[in-house]
């Protein structure tokens, strides 16, 4: 029997990037997975990809009622063992030139929607009696960059909660551990150019990107009872970019 056979896992910003890859492996060894997303057509087409295993609902983390309904949907197939607070923002600009509204967008959509997804799902584990949360966190919220002051203000505040959370909810035997992604080749990162691209790999001393499949199955490490005895734990896959 496949490790999440008769599981329900809701994955944020599920559409694409690091949430695919994981809606993928997560069905292909038994699972039951929900995408939430703002992005529709995408969330639609991979789960028709996927096939039965996945099921897409619109999901804009900032939303509290947005939350409830992805849970109510998730409890609805099956009981929720496992969320993964992956949907984010990233629009690297200097300290000087970020506006409020740019600052505010990375901690809405980063910190909040992080938050929410907790909360939103606490009730749903503990009708299920056991629960795993995977954070999507950054290297940034263990030693910074330049030219990203809301993302790392976001990040790091994603790595705090994470251990909060675990603090609180561990005699619920919910688990709750933060994922810090180095450079991955996905979407987040076509702003750049090749160029600067390469220049980025130099700096990583395994000499290149992660990949979102990578990530994956770390998630779900996190997710399975492989993971039983970890809470609050911040772990690093990012070829070293973070020593």
């Amino acid at each position: 029997m496949a490790r999440f056979t008769g599981k329900v896992f809701l994955i944020s910003g599920g559409a694409r990037g690091l949430g695919e890859a994981q809606a993928r492996q997560l069905a292909a060894e038994g699972g039951q997975v929900v995408i939430g997303d703002i992005l529709h057509e995408e969330g639609r087409r991979l789960a028709a990809d996927i096939g039965q295993a996945c099921t897409f609902v619109p999901l804009d983390v900032t939303s509290e009622s947005q939350w409830s309904e992805a849970v109510a949907i998730a409890e609805g197939i099956g009981k929720l063992h496992g969320l993964v607070n992956n949907a984010g923002v990233y629009t690297p600009m200097p300290l000087v030139e970020t506006d409020t509204a740019l600052f505010e967008r990375h901690t809405r959509v980063n910190q909040l929607g992080t938050f929410l997804g907790m909360r939103a799902a606490v009730a749903a584990f503990e009708r299920t009696g056991i629960g795993a949360v995977v954070n999507m966190s950054s290297t940034v919220a263990l030693r910074s960059a330049p030219n990203a002051i809301a993302y790392t203000a976001s990040k790091w505040a994603v790595r705090g909660m994470t251990k909060a959370a675990a603090l609180e909810l561990a005699d619920r035997h919910i688990r709750v551990n933060s994922v810090h992604p180095g450079p991955i080749d996905t979407d987040m990162i076509a702003f750049r150019t090749p160029e600067e691209n390469l220049r980025r790999v130099q700096q990583v001393p395994m000499k290149r990107l992660g990949t979102k499949e990578e990530i994956a199955r770390l998630v779900l490490f996190l997710l399975s009872d492989d993971s039983l005895y970890m809470t609050g734990s911040e772990v690093a896959m990012d070829g070293g970019a973070a020593l």
